[in-house]
């Protein structure tokens, strides 16, 4: 796909998330007017970055009159502004003047009713506000209240959506759904309600978790409730689709319901049913963004034969093929669905980050990206750190600095690995995966829902430099044992909220783990959910091989993984950083 350079400021992103209070000019044009058909309408038009000789706006139509089947907005302006690029709108511009046309699926309006559609325009001198709107032929008479937008020019050009009609970004300028059932949870935790409106992910982790478990909600009932979030502006929907066959093949926690062999299932009554709800067009407002099957397609490069982390299972995810069968033929799927943004998973820094792992890890992701039927555009960016714990960025020391001649690569918790934290590790992965042929403007995920690390144990200092393990030690915000501990991580907290396009290259900080869901049983539970014991959930484990024959780390007394596990949840609110 042919996609635009990202992003609009990061003030009036997070404005858009609902994380702050918006900055910019808004200017709002309040009028109803009588006619033969009772006609009315309001209109917010919103400069939400303007730099030395371009701005972005985003335009908000409500219809206050008769409901109406399709509309047309026109406005003059007063200057040489000129529309460059638009989205959810056939946009022209004839002089000064400029028509905006619905499209398909946002056409009809009833009283009251709104949509949004945005632009990219230039213009020299200045950039007043436009003094009057027509709503299909009739002015919505009223004044403008237009106010300074903010002037220093972004780090790249705004997020556009290209002529296919996706966004760049599909973070940018949408708020993100709430998830009901979670945020109920949540807000039921003592102190809880102070993150219970934030976003998180919406797992797909089973066949029946399509139509819900237990009398829970479905995928049907996710879009619908987030459909009555929308408003009138744009809103982000996050899925998980997690059910490759022989799911996760390196950990038991993980295992889900279909064996090695059963990709045929895997097509027909898991990806195909999703596909078709996500096809439906009452859901074509959505952004739709899925990340696509975590946990397993690393663990062919590190966890099979040849490796000291190796695994039967993992040997024949390898053989059979059907890890990059499934993940090929589901991107191949979803993506042919006009507002479905795939991300692909991408592991971690303490997964991938050694030069043995990651360019091989690279080269599978578009080996798998291309099978099946699929194509690199079907790819709209890569996810790390889902459902991990690696730290966003470690402040106090970097993979350059050395103590005593002695490089911090060689310290032990380094141990060769090229990254030290997230962020670093999702920018070079991105600049490999573009090296390789995928999307110049490909855009990465971090989830950084579980990786705050705050509290008292927090460094406010670089450690002691007598030796360089002192140092690396004293000063990291990662707490674990090992970076291989992956399993409900003890002094573990929630990271940095969920907001769009916070870094070069990041498209968003997200919550696809949501707080407080256990990453797996502390001990044996008999289920009928394919999900194993894991002796890393275990707090008494010693260790393996992939986690250096260390402690592993994790609480006590944790339930199967995805059930609510209330004294991680109570430690993931006192470690929170930043702090709640």
């Amino acid at each position: 796909m042919s996609r635009t350079t990202r992003t609009p400021r990061r003030t009036a992103l997070l404005a858009a998330l609902g994380l702050i209070t918006a900055t910019g000019a808004t200017a709002t044009v309040l009028t109803t007017t009588a006619g033969a058909a009772a006609a009315g309408c309001k209109v917010e038009y919103q400069i939400t970055n303007q730099w030395n000789t371009g701005f972005g706006a985003n335009v908000v139509v409500t219809n206050t009159g008769d409901p109406v089947a399709s509309w047309t907005l026109e406005w003059s302006y007063g200057g040489d502004q000129k529309v460059t690029q638009g989205w959810n709108a056939t946009i022209t511009q004839s002089g000064a003047a400029v028509t905006a046309k619905s499209l398909s699926y946002n056409g009809t309006l009833a009283t009251g009713g709104s949509t949004s559609f945005g632009f990219n325009g230039s213009y020299s001198g200045t950039n007043a506000v436009p003094a009057s709107f027509k709503l299909n032929g009739v002015t919505c008479n009223g004044t403008t209240e237009p106010t300074t937008p903010p002037t220093t020019p972004p780090t790249t050009p705004p997020t556009t959506p290209p002529s296919g009609g996706k966004a760049d970004n599909p973070y940018a300028g949408a708020k993100v759904y709430v998830n009901p059932e979670w945020s109920a949870k949540a807000a039921a935790e003592p102190g809880g309600s102070k993150v219970a409106n934030q976003p998180t992910g919406v797992w797909l982790d089973r066949t029946a978790a399509i139509a819900g478990v237990n009398g829970g909600m479905g995928l049907r009932d996710h879009l619908d409730a987030a459909l009555a979030q929308k408003g009138s502006g744009e809103l982000v929907v996050q899925l998980v689709i997690y059910n490759l066959p022989g799911r996760d093949c390196a950990a038991l926690a993980s295992n889900g319901e279909l064996g090695p062999t059963e990709i045929d299932r895997y097509k027909t009554q898991y990806i195909d049913p999703i596909a078709a709800i996500l096809a439906d067009s009452k859901y074509a407002g959505l952004r739709i963004v899925t990340t696509v099957e975590i946990d397993s397609l690393p663990n062919l490069v590190t966890n099979v034969s040849g490796r000291p982390t190796a695994t039967p299972n993992c040997d024949v995810m390898k053989s059979n093929g059907n890890y990059i069968k499934g993940v090929g033929y589901a991107l191949n799927k979803l993506g042919s669905i006009a507002n479905v943004y795939n991300y692909v998973d991408a592991g971690h820094h303490g997964w991938l980050g050694w030069d043995d792992n990651f360019g091989p890890s690279a080269e599978l992701f578009k080996t798998a990206a291309t099978a099946e039927g699929s194509t690199l555009a079907n790819v709209h960016g890569f996810i790390v750190n889902t459902a991990n714990y690696s730290a966003l960025k470690e402040d106090h020391f970097t993979i350059d600095d050395s103590v005593n001649g002695v490089s911090v690569r060689q310290s032990k918790w380094v141990d060769w690995n090229r990254y030290t934290d997230e962020l670093s590790y999702a920018q070079a992965m991105r600049t490999k995966l573009v090296s390789l042929g995928f999307d110049q403007n490909l855009g990465m995920l971090i989830d950084t829902s579980r990786n705050g690390w705050g509290g008292t144990a927090r460094p406010t200092a670089p450690g002691a430099r007598t030796t360089v393990d002192t140092y690396v030690n004293g000063g990291r915000y990662d707490r674990r044992i090992h970076l291989g501990n992956w399993c409900n991580q003890s002094g573990a907290g929630l990271g940095e909220r969920p907001q769009a396009a916070p870094a070069a290259g990041i498209d968003a900080y997200v919550w696809i783990k949501p707080p407080g869901e256990s990453d797996g049983a502390s001990k044996e539970i008999p289920n009928n959910e394919g999900k194993g014991f894991d002796r890393m959930c275990d707090p008494t484990y010693t260790g393996n091989a992939r986690n250096g024959n260390s402690m592993s780390g994790a609480l006590p007394d944790a339930p199967l993984s995805g059930q609510w596990f209330s004294a991680q949840f109570q430690e993931l609110l006192k470690n929170a950083h930043p702090a709640l």
